[in-house]
């Protein structure tokens, strides 16, 4: 089901990520390079989970080949050991690997492994499922179940996705609860929890958040006039939602509660869904990932 060899780094392949022709070069520069490195197909999130612990003790270095679903999917099976964690983006929105420099390009990806320098990371659970990115409930967690239906795949296909979604939307009501602390309930267009700044394809939700530092970014969009709609976008695009009267962001180190009646959430882009309270908190320095050439994260490098 791949390439063979005895290799410090494995690619996990989700052949059904990406888009054409896209996917199919990356698949066939894989294939091309294998005699370089060692590589596995998956076809189920279950079909990676069983064959990463097989693999386990065999490789240093394990990198997800595909979107947000391939890349956390990957990453919960390295959380909390010594293994480092790459990816080689071949998704709609990338963002984990925009965020750590992560390109197509496979030549500057195994230089990169060469070193095998790394940066030490957090991550955030939700009922025990890791975020990575982010996560939330929303016009985001809409688009994300609605995608996650369609036919097409691709940037313009999210972009369809997320137009007539927002032109449909309706406020969420949300009660959240920080430990030690009363409730407070609102009205929401959005709720994001953010472990790091964006969404994907440079969508900056969450311009100060560092994946590093123990601290949970909460952002709250209240319902605003639709009309200022690409205002919210040029903000979003150039870091600058703080500057918006219907924003309100809360940096937490505390787990804390959510609860709605809405179940339709995403986690990094994927559609998931909820039902009763969601517990969130913070989990310190438990992911090693792979650091780039091209990274720009002032984050302190590991050996």
């Amino acid at each position: 089901m791949g390439c063979t060899g005895e290799k410090r780094s494995l690619f996990i392949l989700n052949p059904n990520a990406g888009v054409i022709p896209a996917k199919f070069i990356i698949s066939k520069k894989l294939e091309i390079r294998k005699n370089e490195l060692s590589c596995f197909k998956s076809l189920s999130i279950d079909d990676s989970d069983e064959h990463i612990k097989q693999s386990f003790d065999k490789y240093d270095v394990f990198i997800a080949a595909g979107g947000d679903g391939t890349v956390r999917t990957v990453a919960a099976e390295l959380v909390g050991s010594q293994k480092i964690f790459g990816v080689l983006p071949m998704g709609s929105g990338n963002g984990f690997a925009k965020e750590f420099g992560f390109r197509t390009n496979i030549t500057s990806l195994l230089s990169d492994i060469k070193k095998s320098e790394s940066v030490i990371i957090d991550v955030i659970e939700l009922n025990d499922q890791i975020c990575l990115n982010v996560a939330g409930i929303g016009l985001d967690s809409f688009v994300a179940h609605s995608f996650d239906k369609a036919k097409i795949r691709g940037l313009w296909s999210y972009i369809w996705q997320t137009f007539m979604n927002f032109f449909l939307l309706k406020p969420v009501r949300i009660t959240i609860q920080l430990e030690g602390e009363d409730p407070f309930t609102e009205d929401l267009f959005v709720l994001s929890i953010a472990n790091t700044r964006q969404f994907g394809n440079n969508a900056f939700i969450a311009p100060d958040a560092k994946p590093n530092d123990g601290i949970i970014d909460i952002v709250l969009i209240k319902p605003f006039p639709k009309i200022i709609a690409p205002l919210f976008v040029y903000r979003l695009f150039r870091g600058t939602m703080k500057n918006s009267k219907y924003v309100r962001y809360i940096k937490t180190n505390k787990p804390f509660t959510i609860r709605t009646n809405e179940t339709r959430f995403h986690i990094d882009g994927e559609a998931v869904e909820f039902k009763g309270d969601i517990l969130v908190k913070i989990k310190r320095d438990v992911l090693k990932v792979l650091k780039t050439k091209h990274s720009k994260r002032p984050i302190t490098v590991s050996s």
